[in-house]
């Protein structure tokens, strides 16, 4: 069983910062990938940000430049740092882990960004 439980979301006003963190335990050996997605009230689920075991990252359009993913491998867990917040990041932000070996994604409960004054 593998349990992937984010934290570090909060209410923060517009220009400010916030640090998530997804933590992925249990039957694990590695991660192969993690990656952010968000999704607003009455919206779709979105990608944020992605990163790949090697360190290779990807970001979407939206965040490109204020957001920053990344990784500690020895402790299967993963970052996204957000500056530079706008009303538009308000969002339950979602981390996936994809494992190593069987690729089978595992998603966190979510953890409430707000952006607002």
């Amino acid at each position: 069983q593998v349990q992937v439980v984010e934290s570090g979301g909060g209410l923060v006003q517009p220009g400010g910062s916030l640090r998530l963190s997804c933590a992925a335990s249990g039957s694990i050996l590695s991660i192969y990938a993690m990656a952010w997605y968000r999704q607003a009230p009455g919206k779709q689920r979105e990608v944020v940000a992605g990163i790949t075991s090697g360190g290779i990252s990807n970001y979407a359009t939206s965040v490109k430049g204020r957001f920053t993913i990344s990784r500690d491998n020895a402790k299967n867990t993963g970052y996204l740092q957000m500056n530079s917040l706008k009303p538009d990041d308000t969002a339950v932000y979602y981390c996936r882990a994809t494992l190593a070996g069987t690729l089978n994604d595992y998603w966190g409960q979510g953890t409430q960004v707000t952006v607002s004054s």
